[in-house]
């Protein structure tokens, strides 16, 4: 019997550090982000405009010998001072196109100069070498046009390497 609870634990351990990856993908980001966000405007939204957003979740390295798996934390800015931004979608995709996971239930409005976040971390290596976020946006008027970025972190042995991908808009914002 005293050999049962070491085994169970050797067995169940790779379980638990699989987990985290597994919780992260269903963040909350009306629990998590409370303080940045408002309610929806009810005032027709007429601007809009998205974001395609590189990310790596995985890169090759040393000629392609060794694979290096990063965190990934995708952040939308509201760079407006004055009035909320709507985010409508924010869905992450594989390197060969295929949804990973989608982030919304439903739109949500960031307050003036707030931010909402998304993390991969370092052991979900669903998006792979070509990963990338889709970011979906609207207003009810003008607005300074959002800030959306990933930001990649990770490491082999003692180096470790940190580095940003710009979202690139996918529409022109304006008017419907």
């Amino acid at each position: 019997m005293r050999f049962v609870a070491p085994l169970l634990a050797s067995l169940l351990c790779p379980l638990v550090l699989v987990m985290p990856a597994l919780a992260q993908s269903k963040v909350d980001i009306e629990q998590a982000f409370a303080g940045s966000l408002t309610p929806v405007p009810k005032q027709e939204l007429s601007v809009s405009g998205g974001f395609y957003v590189p990310a790596y979740s995985s890169v090759a390295m040393s000629q392609g010998k060794l694979r290096v798996d990063f965190s990934v934390t995708l952040s939308v800015h509201n760079a407006s001072e004055t009035q909320a931004l709507v985010v409508k979608r924010i869905a992450y995709f594989d390197t060969a196109g295929k949804q990973v996971e989608s982030y919304l239930k439903a739109p949500v409005a960031v307050k003036p100069l707030a931010t909402i976040s998304i993390f991969i971390p370092t052991d979900d290596v669903r998006g792979g070498t070509g990963a990338n976020f889709i970011v979906d946006w609207a207003a009810t008027g003008e607005i300074a046009e959002p800030v959306v970025e990933a930001l990649m972190v990770g490491g082999v042995a003692n180096a470790h390497y940190a580095f940003i991908s710009q979202g690139r808009p996918t529409r022109t914002a304006g008017k419907k």
